[in-house]
């Protein structure tokens, strides 16, 4: 269940969508370039980074499976999973909210 939190939701939301440009990079990037009093940009950029780091590496099993045919299927799946989430996640954070994606660990 997403939280409230005080901060910037144009850059909170950014964070998210950036990641459908730069992959984790866009993510890092705000991160990186939060102010430390400004919870609810950091706390999206690590939860957007986090579900980033974890779509790569099921990217990278399912190209490896592409071998067995079943990444050919798997590969736009993800590709359609990573667009709808980052929609969500881009629409609550600029509703304010800290967005975590669903079944996405703290890796940062």
């Amino acid at each position: 269940m997403p939280t409230q939190a005080a901060g910037d939701t144009t850059l909170a939301a950014l964070a998210h969508a950036s990641a459908l440009v730069a992959a984790f990079f866009g993510p890092l990037l705000f991160l990186l370039l939060a102010d430390d009093d400004d919870e609810l940009v950091r706390e999206n950029a690590n939860n957007a980074l986090n579900f980033q780091i974890v779509l790569f590496i099921a990217t990278v099993i399912a190209a490896v499976l592409v071998f067995a045919f079943v990444g050919i299927l798997l590969l736009p799946i993800l590709g359609v999973i990573d667009v709808i989430f980052v929609i969500i996640g881009t629409v609550n954070a600029n509703n304010g909210e800290i967005y975590a994606y669903p079944l996405t660990p703290n890796i940062i």
